[in-house]
């Protein structure tokens, strides 16, 4: 019992286990990969421009959740969930790249299609297919993070949602970044943040955080 309670509380607090569950951070993540995200390092550092992170759906972009299924089946996945032994598929959950937080603009895009970031383009190798589909030059709001998939051709993102909070996702739905991809076993490896977003230089917008 002390094992079970121990495993819930590091997935309370500590990690916790996902699926991958869209083509939109292609070919960082694929479809079903199984990811870890650290909620520790969330709540303590916050959120850094770069980081792929796991955050819960601030409403509107994805579907309602079919109703819960009252099969024995699907409470026990539900309780081996709870306590950590099986990746967490709510449905409400989505993954992306933090590209802007508090007070820094975002544009697309520069003479060279890339996004910029405080003025600084970056170079993000991994993107799979053209990100200027929607054009746009926002400042990101106190407390929100400005997020996009890897793979910008097949990713509604906050691209896709800028009549509400330019876009923004709230800080407070960020569950924790995707520090390691731990299934299948050949794509096993870490997710460093991005050379580029060094680069970037502080928000010009004086802001909360």
């Amino acid at each position: 019992m002390s094992a079970l309670v121990l495993s819930a509380l590091v997935r309370a607090f500590l990690v916790q286990a996902f699926y991958v569950p869209s083509a939109s951070m292609e070919d960082t993540l694929m479809v079903s990969d199984r990811i870890i995200a650290s909620k520790i390092t969330t709540r303590i550092a916050g959120v850094s421009r770069g980081e792929v992170v796991v955050f819960q759906d601030p409403g509107g972009w994805l579907p309602d959740p079919p109703p819960a299924a009252d099969s024995l089946r699907s409470k026990a996945r539900s309780a081996l969930t709870f306590i950590g032994l099986l990746p967490s598929d709510t449905g409400q959950d989505l993954v992306k790249r933090a590209i802007g937080l508090s007070g820094d603009r975002v544009v697309c895009c520069d003479a060279q299609g890339r996004i910029e970031v405080n003025g600084v383009g970056l170079d993000e190798p991994y993107v799979k297919g053209r990100t200027d589909q929607v054009a746009f030059d926002i400042v990101v709001p106190p407390q929100s993070m400005f997020v996009l998939g890897d793979n910008r051709g097949d990713s509604r993102d906050s691209r896709f949602h800028l009549e509400v909070n330019n876009g923004s996702i709230p800080l407070a739905n960020a569950v924790g970044r995707v520090v390691l991809i731990v299934w299948p076993l050949e794509s096993f490896g870490t997710l460093p943040i991005p050379a580029t977003f060094a680069s970037v230089p502080p928000s010009p917008v004086q802001s909360d955080g």
